[in-house]
């Protein structure tokens, strides 16, 4: 059995048409602090068979999820669930199929085409948020906004430990999935707009910020690494003389701090591994990559490529490769890298006792 969750904030019929169209499957809607003006839309969609629960207040997607999560994991244990927006811009048949493909250890993608009238602001979001996963995690995934998820319940567990309360939520689930031992499949969908997707709630550029985030605090911890490395390595050569011990010892000490603001700044839970195994890791990482630097920028010279773009490429390619390993394998502790597979009981801290349910 498969359970509907629908994040809903703010909604209009269309919620209550997607809950009447979907009869034959649990539909559990988490109302998102919506507020009183609303209470009509929840109302409909409970008497059209959806479970209604509420928060209080607007806290985010992320934690409207979190919520709806929670409360399948205890009323349907072993059930998957269906991720659906409350906009109107997934198709009960696209639902159905993506809940077909629920199996254990994957999550389903519903994506997108992008064919036909689409919103500027939606088109070049989603091909920003493409390319900064594919950079981020080096796979590349067609539809990385989609809400049209299929998640098996082995998964819940994870999920519910995903930081994020807000729509970069939704883009974290994408990035630790791997780690956390689920593989992504997609699942091809029609892409609907209606009224030129008014009714999205997205900030560009506040929840935009906080989607990237991990991979802006990486880039600049990485500019902070070079800017010290460039001026250690002037005052130190200016004070002994010798290029060599300048070069080595300039690295050295950027290649600390960069670990240091790694650690404890851009991957958080790297403060969970020991000091020791999680510098071992970093230093071990360093002194293969500079070795990929030397190969890469010599092989690509040899076949004819300038010596800068040569650099460009390669710091380019290893940017991607170091950001990778450091979340997947540096920084990660034990407990992430493991794959988590089973569905046991949600701890109470999981399900806000400030949420209330309406039926």
């Amino acid at each position: 059995m498969n359970v509907v969750l629908i994040p809903a904030y703010e909604p209009d019929e269309r919620l209550v048409a997607l809950v009447q169209e979907l009869r034959g499957m649990p539909v559990v809607v988490v109302d998102d602090g919506s507020g009183p003006s609303y209470r009509d839309v929840y109302a409909a969609a409970a008497a059209s068979g959806a479970l209604v629960l509420a928060h209080e207040h607007n806290r985010g997607k992320g934690a409207a999820l979190r919520t709806g999560f929670a409360h399948i994991a205890r009323a349907f244990p072993g059930a998957g669930v269906v991720t659906a927006d409350a906009d109107g811009q997934h198709a009960p048949e696209d639902i159905a199929r993506v809940a077909s493909r629920i199996g254990p250890h994957r999550i389903t993608l519903g994506v997108r085409a992008f064919t036909g009238p689409v919103p500027a602001r939606s088109r070049l979001g989603n091909t920003v948020s493409r390319l900064a996963f594919r950079l981020a995690a080096g796979q590349a995934i067609g539809d990385t906004q989609t809400g049209l998820r299929g998640l098996p319940a082995d998964a819940l567990p994870w999920l519910l430990s995903v930081p994020g309360d807000r729509f970069e939520y939704e883009f974290r689930m994408l990035l630790q999935a791997a780690t956390a031992g689920f593989e992504l499949i997609e699942e091809p969908i029609a892409t609907i707009y209606t009224d030129g997707n008014a009714s999205s709630h997205f900030r560009p550029v506040r929840d935009s910020l906080r989607i990237y985030a991990p991979v802006v605090r990486f880039a600049g911890s990485a500019v902070l690494a070079f800017a010290i490395d460039t001026l250690a390595l002037l005052v130190l050569h200016t004070l002994t003389g010798s290029l060599l011990v300048s070069v080595v010892a300039a690295r050295v000490i950027s290649a600390s701090v960069n670990f240091a603001v790694n650690r404890s700044l851009v991957f958080h839970r790297g403060r969970d591994v020991p000091l020791r195994t999680a510098a071992r890791r970093y230093f071990s990482l360093a002194l293969l990559l500079l070795a990929a630097n030397y190969g890469t920028i010599s092989a690509l010279s040899d076949l004819g490529l300038p010596l800068l773009a040569a650099k460009i490429v390669t710091e380019a390619t290893l940017f991607l490769v170091s950001y990778g390993v450091q979340r997947a394998v540096v920084f990660a502790p034990a407990s992430a890298r493991a794959p988590q597979r089973s569905a046991g009981p949600v701890s109470a801290r999981a399900a806000p006792a400030a949420d209330r349910v309406r039926k």
